[in-house]
């Protein structure tokens, strides 16, 4: 155990003798998480803006502008037909939402109404638009389903007099229905095809999770640097001359490296906090959960990375491209969706994107710690796969 500690201060103190490791451990990482995630965002509105031509005038159309005013992600801007084709001609606003005449509590008794959505191509405020609004419609549509299935099973206890008294049942069971929302099939649909995993979607919370992750892989895969050095000082061949094992200099290793991944990871998820106001999440647990095993991931791939490596410059070089090249087809810059669907398949051997799609059910989609553990699981398969790799193929010179 003392040999294990001496490797961990050891470690610890070549990290931060150097200006470049505090660069890559605390600067740069705070400086793209801020700059990518457009800033502090205390006071500014950055809610997506959604043009809105309102061409019922009724009581729905009203509930469904307040819905999406109230949903915390959109921020409806009302226009006319004219001007909204015109902003969104010009692209200043990256969606538009038509609501067609017929809009109304009494046509959508009689049957489904079809909302014209436009939508610029391969946006993501136009995707978190569509999200929205679908939310925003099932619920009306679960109102009204609602109050038709109170309306059927009042009238097999009584008949109702005439439409008048039937039309006043139904309003007040659909105001009862709207606080005790229930699930019952979407009677109102966009012009979109559905997509999956529905989520109000913060492009700050993906941008800073994104960032988490890019920065967590990139310094850990610099564990091949430490070995190629230690190698080409002589370090790891003196080490034979000593009783210390293999296995206790690698694990003095990763431990300092992985140790400090994780204060960083910490860091920057306060800065988060803190200096961006984003949340994180409601489940501490599973952060914790998926950072670990994303850092163990990543150490993993670092070790390996050392063992083939034989120069300095090689670790270096190879680190940086590939923690890159991870981090842009793992989604950690763009959302997958905006990949092609062979593309999607393909990254699954990546386990920076398991890593982004357990931070992403954590952050976007509110999941908690049993809904992360199969992306776990992937990212601690992907350590145990290149611990050996590296632990196999490790030479001291």
């Amino acid at each position: 155990m003392k040999k294990i500690i001496a490797i961990f201060q050891k470690e610890t103190i070549l990290r931060f003798t150097s200006p470049v490791e505090w660069l890559f451990f605390l600067i740069l990482p705070l400086f793209f998480t801020f700059v990518l995630a457009g800033g502090t965002a205390g006071n500014m509105d950055t809610r997506t803006r959604l043009a809105v031509v309102d061409q019922a005038n009724s009581p729905l159309s009203a509930q469904l502008i307040a819905g999406l005013e109230a949903s915390g992600s959109i921020r409806p801007d009302v226009k006319a037909l004219a001007e909204a084709e015109d902003e969104f001609s010009k692209r200043n606003v990256s969606a538009v939402l038509v609501i067609p005449p017929d809009f109304t509590l009494e046509k959508l008794r009689e049957g489904a109404i079809s909302l014209d959505l436009r939508q610029l191509p391969n946006n993501l405020n136009a995707l978190a638009a569509y999200q929205t609004v679908q939310t925003i419609l099932g619920r009306l549509s679960s109102s009204v389903e609602i109050a038709q299935q109170s309306v059927q099973a009042a009238e097999e206890l009584r008949p109702f007099e005439n439409d008048a008294e039937r039309s006043a049942y139904f309003d007040a069971a659909l105001d009862a229905a709207q606080t005790e929302l229930a699930a019952a099939p979407q009677r109102v649909a966009t012009a979109q095809a559905s997509v999956e995993d529905p989520i109000e979607y913060d492009p700050r919370a993906n941008s800073s999770a994104g960032q988490l992750i890019t920065w967590v892989f990139i310094p850990l895969f610099g564990i091949s640097v430490t070995f190629a050095y230690e190698r080409a000082t002589g370090t790891l061949r003196r080490l034979l001359t000593t009783p210390t094992r293999k296995a206790t200099y690698l694990l003095g290793t990763l431990l300092a490296a992985v140790f400090w991944a994780l204060v960083q990871m910490l860091l920057l998820v306060l800065f988060g906090i803190f200096g961006m106001k984003l949340n994180w999440g409601h489940s501490p647990a599973a952060l914790a959960v998926i950072l670990t095993a994303s850092a163990l991931a990543a150490s993993a791939i670092g070790v390996a990375m050392g063992a083939f490596v034989k120069t300095e410059g090689q670790a270096n070089g190879l680190s940086i491209m590939l923690g890159m090249v991870m981090a842009l087809l793992g989604g950690c810059w763009y959302p997958l969706e905006l990949f092609p669907a062979v593309v999607q398949q393909a990254v699954k051997v990546l386990p920076t994107r398991w890593a982004m799609q357990g931070m992403l059910d954590i952050v976007l989609r509110g999941e908690g710690l049993s809904a992360v553990l199969p992306e776990a699981a992937v990212l601690l398969g992907f350590a145990v796969v290149f611990y050996a790799i590296g632990i196999w193929r490790f030479r001291y010179e």
